[in-house]
């Protein structure tokens, strides 16, 4: 019996041991995996924005009962998540916020040109969020896209936003000599750059108003003939926009008024003239995907005016898509 203690001793310490190993392991999961004790903060290269993970207070675990009433459980961290995004837009205007390409929500800036959009119930994962502004007269900024992975039970923020001008021109085409009117709505008493290029690049400054409005009025004498594009991006205390979506317009021999869209219910791709752009102009337009079309469909369906429906049209489609 003396010589099987030693043995005995062994493995009552050694399964004592594994035992509390088991619990320490549990214990360090259990703690590592808890969506509120994440505190995360990254910032991206400017001028994109900054991201940071915040915990969500977590509720506290429930105590056990005395005598025989059974022991209290712990209550699991929340699985849903919030994220919101938070930037500089244009005086009052229409913020829409998507989330894997579907409009998820809308906001309006304050007429500060602030803005922050909250989402939340959303699952943790990994999302693909888009985010553009819309001012009063329907024009559009480029859409400004954030992979961003979501934590359960935390709230993602992302700030520091700075959505692009919209721009426009008062001319298609511009006789040689005349003027043209480039302009477009930004971030109030803000720096606009504009860029007009074809062989060469040109860049004028001029100061935004209190709505945000900017113009340029421009002498086209600098320009050669042809084609050129034109695009904008604000600057102010120290934060700066990527350049917006780009304009073209041509300098040849006569004046043409560039057609205007007014109100964002007569956007282009509007199929149906529901107002949105979304599935259903979408299967209107592929069913007449390399077919003929006839002179009753051409002008709703053929966006691109080159008498077929391409993969162009689609891409035009996706732009104003709303879901």
């Amino acid at each position: 019996m003396k010589k099987l203690l030693p043995t005995l001793a062994f493995v009552f310490l050694s399964f004592f041991s594994i035992s509390f190993l088991k619990i320490d392991q549990l214990l360090i999961n259990y703690f590592v995996n808890r969506a509120d004790a994440v505190e995360v903060t990254a910032i991206v290269g400017s001028p994109s924005p900054s991201m940071s993970v915040s915990p969500t207070p977590s509720p506290t675990p429930s105590q056990g009962g005395g005598g025989g009433g059974g022991g209290g459980g712990m209550i699991l961290p929340p699985t849903q998540a919030t994220v919101v995004f938070s930037g500089k837009a244009y005086p009052g205007s229409n913020v829409v916020l998507l989330k894997d390409a579907q409009v998820a929500t809308t906001v309006k800036a304050g007429q500060d040109a602030n803005f922050s959009v909250t989402l939340s119930g959303i699952s943790g994962g990994s999302y693909i969020f888009s985010l553009y502004g819309e001012n009063s007269r329907g024009n559009r900024s480029s859409l400004l896209t954030f992979p961003v992975s979501i934590v359960s039970g935390a709230t993602t923020l992302v700030s520091g936003i700075f959505i692009s001008p919209t721009i426009a021109v008062d001319k298609s085409e511009v006789k040689r000599g005349d003027n043209i009117v480039v302009f477009g709505q930004s971030f109030p008493k803000s720096e606009i750059t504009v860029s007009v290029s074809s062989e060469e690049e040109n860049f004028f400054k001029i100061i935004s108003d209190q709505a945000g409005a900017y113009l340029l009025n421009l002498d086209s004498s600098i320009l050669e003939v042809g084609d050129h594009f034109t695009k904008s991006k604000s600057a102010i205390s120290g934060e700066i926009s990527v350049f917006g979506k780009s304009v073209s317009f041509k300098v040849g021999t006569k004046n043409v008024l560039a057609v205007q869209e007014t109100l964002a219910c007569h956007r282009r791709s509007d199929v149906n003239g529901d107002c949105r752009v979304n599935l259903t102009d979408f299967s209107i337009v592929a069913y007449w995907y390399k077919r003929a079309l006839t002179s009753a469909v051409k002008n709703g369906v053929d966006f691109n005016a080159d008498g077929k429906v391409t993969l162009v049209d689609f891409s035009i489609m996706a732009y104003y898509w709303t879901g």
